[in-house]
């Protein structure tokens, strides 16, 4: 899932050599520290809008106030504060990822996935729609990205039996499940942190979601079955033509699991879990505790109906947290940049400087800046958690003040986020199924770049369509 995110490991070889993001992090937070000492400290008016229950900025009521730079301590007590004040997300991300651990632990995933894909053999028109649809379900529920590594080998061997290449075969795997991530109706690591950060109801904006991810899907199925077709044809119209001619090898298909009625019914545990979440989000307006209560009853079911003793339940839970002890703490680590700006009195001045150099842009302009600004930043900030820690509560009183909806400041977070995870070189995912696949990073660029403009200019239409349909 995508806060398990970490650096690369020092032994794999990158294009692009940048520091671990808990250093950039630390140096952004020094930073922070020294701006209190330069940026003039000041503070904007702000009211309780009585219909949401929401803190609002007041337009126009800026106006400067003493400086009170924070000192050296401060800038390191900053982080158990940030933590502290990033709790509730903290142990909600803690946990939720216990629960897919458990899930995990099933060898459902693995046996159903296996199941579906193999069931496509033969039938090539079919398996890379269906393929790509199928791990998109996993990108927009659970924020699948990692997990797709496991499953590229499958892909890889079934694509090379239908004549394609292993491009073809990674992309139907993690392309897919890109492009639910995009889309993040109900992924809980990045639309359920930003919204709870710009406290806007969890999972609301899902319809209008919904209709931008059919459009990413679609066109990124177009994409990979145009260039698979190609390589159908001819051979040398792949990107790895040279190492297809040495790489063809067996599949290996044997030593995933079957899927069996155990499964089928963590599958149904599931199922109803997740819809019993989106009824209780609309209906009873559950917030992070409950949902995080409600994945929690989910996990246990699916794990005493897969066959998980109680011992073994508690151990997956286990690892499922630990897996992701790098993109829950970067959120703790994140919110302490804003700890220090706050302290330092210079967090509205930020704010009423960047609305100020923007506010006579056209809105278009606005959104569409924000939008390139996150997908610039997840070069550093690869966790999407982490990432919404760190910009929403600086995003969220700039729409305030251009008079944009709060959701506006999610969607254009999350599609920055999302457009650059499958070619930014700092994406552990992205260079690990690469490494599993044995596609050189450059040759993936060359496959996909024109895949990564189509998809940031549907989202640059889809965030110009949020604005003029007002979504919030």
């Amino acid at each position: 899932m995508e806060t398990e995110r970490n650096p690369v490991s020092s032994k794999k070889k990158t294009l692009l050599k940048v520091p671990h993001t808990y250093t950039l992090i630390f140096i952004i937070i020094i930073l922070a520290g020294l701006a209190s000492y330069f940026v003039p400290a000041g503070e904007f008016e702000r009211v309780k809008d009585e219909s949401t229950g929401r803190m609002l900025v007041v337009d126009g009521s800026y106006h400067t106030i003493e400086s009170d730079p924070v000192s050296f301590f401060e800038i390191f007590t900053s982080i158990p504060m940030g933590l502290e004040k990033g709790a509730q997300i903290i142990f909600y991300i803690f946990l939720v990822s216990g629960v897919f651990g458990i899930i995990r632990s099933t060898g459902a995933i693995e046996a159903g996935v296996f199941k579906g894909v193999r069931s496509l053999e033969g039938r090539e028109r079919l398996l890379i729609p269906l393929s790509m649809i199928l791990f998109s379900i996993g990108g927009f529920t659970m924020g699948m990205a990692e997990e797709t590594i496991i499953f590229v080998p499958i892909g890889i061997a079934l694509a090379r039996a239908m004549g394609f290449d292993a491009v073809t075969g990674t992309a139907m795997i993690t392309l897919g499940a890109a492009s639910g991530f995009f889309g993040g109706m109900l992924n809980p690591f990045t639309v359920g942190v930003a919204q709870s950060l710009a406290e806007v109801p969890l999972f609301s904006g899902i319809g209008f979601r919904f209709v931008v991810y059919l459009f990413v899907l679609v066109f990124a199925i177009w994409y990979v079955s145009r260039y698979a077709n190609k390589v159908k044809q001819n051979p040398a119209n792949s990107v790895i033509y040279d190492i297809e001619q040495n790489e063809k090898q067996g599949t290996g298909l044997g030593e995933f699991p079957e899927l069996t009625g155990r499964h089928k019914l963590v599958f149904l545990v599931m199922l109803c879990g997740l819809a019993f979440n989106v009824y209780g989000v609309f209906k009873w307006g559950w917030f992070l505790t409950e949902l995080t209560a409600s994945f929690m009853i989910m996990g246990i079911i699916s794990g005493l109906v897969g066959g998980l003793q109680l011992g073994k339940l508690f151990d997956s839970f286990i690892a499922g947290a630990k897996a992701v002890t790098f993109g829950a703490l970067i959120v703790g680590f994140a919110r302490a940049i804003t700890v220090v700006l706050e302290e330092g009195k210079i967090i509205d001045t930020v704010v009423f400087m960047m609305a100020s150099g923007i506010s006579h842009l056209p809105q278009a302009l606005n959104v569409v800046g924000m939008f390139f600004g996150q997908a610039i930043l997840n070069l550093f900030i690869s966790s999407g958690s982490g990432q919404a820690a760190a910009t929403m509560p600086i995003m969220v009183p700039i729409t305030d003040l251009l008079g944009l909806e709060r959701q506006i400041a999610v969607l254009a977070f999350q599609y920055g986020d999302s457009v650059t995870n499958s070619i930014i070189p700092t994406s552990s995912a992205l260079m690990g199924y690469l490494a599993v696949a044995g596609i050189p990073y450059e040759r993936w660029v060359t496959f996909i770049w024109k895949l990564i403009l189509g998809w940031a200019l549907i989202a640059c239409v889809a965030l110009l369509a949020a604005v003029a349909l007002g979504v919030s």
